[in-house]
């Protein structure tokens, strides 16, 4: 039984920050611009993530937090919409003191929600894009398109991160795991009283491994 449980919790995927990097470079040159980068929605700290940075800030970015709803990044996670701001100084949105923070301030952004079956798991931008591509239906199109890739990495990456914390817990822990999950199948169906404690003591286990 903890062999089941092991083998189903271990298996990564293919290597999904190579992926996420491969989209920011991609995009970065597709569009021109100064940066592209992919922010990780993190809904228990309710922050963004820097995932993969492409151009400017790649050398330190990654793994760097800020608040979830502010400036552009936060407008994207909030609504799902994509965005484009041509000129930030004159835009509402624009959290400068974040942006300082990256040690770049853009003038225009392009911004468009990751998403994999319709939960929006974080945000691709390109900062400083091209002049042609900034007022462009079909370059925002061409944007969603490279976040839908993005999807795929992110959720794939979210799913690794999980799968290695569960395989983190001691021995001990995977052995009550195991055990409470092969009592709850033998359960007859009048024993609920039981099973309710049963049904505790599973999530106090995962708890434990989100943490």
């Amino acid at each position: 039984m903890i062999a089941a449980v092991s083998g189903a919790l271990a298996d990564p995927g293919p290597d999904d920050r190579e992926l996420l990097a491969s989209v920011v470079q991609v995009a970065r040159s597709i569009f021109g611009a100064a940066a592209s980068s992919v922010f990780l929605f993190d809904r228990e700290r309710d922050e963004l993530v820097f995932e993969a940075v492409s151009g400017e800030g790649e050398e330190f970015l990654i793994g760097t937090r800020f608040p979830a709803h502010r400036g552009i990044a936060g407008w994207v996670v909030d609504t799902g919409e994509p965005v484009t701001v041509d000129d930030l100084a004159d835009s509402t949105l624009f959290a400068q003191d974040l942006a300082e923070r990256t040690r770049y301030v853009p003038d225009s952004i392009m911004a468009a929600p990751v998403v994999h079956r319709d939960e929006v798991l974080g945000v691709i931008q390109v900062l400083d894009p091209h002049p042609q591509c900034r007022s462009s239906i079909a370059d925002l199109d061409l944007l969603t398109a490279f976040a839908g890739q993005a999807g795929l990495a992110l959720h794939g990456l979210v799913r690794s991160r999980a799968a290695r914390r569960a395989l983190a817990l001691g021995g001990a822990e995977f052995e009550r795991l195991a055990g409470i999950i092969q009592v709850l199948a033998a359960l007859p169906p009048d024993q609920r009283a039981g099973g309710l404690r049963l049904v505790d003591s599973l999530h106090e286990v995962l708890s434990g491994m989100a943490r």
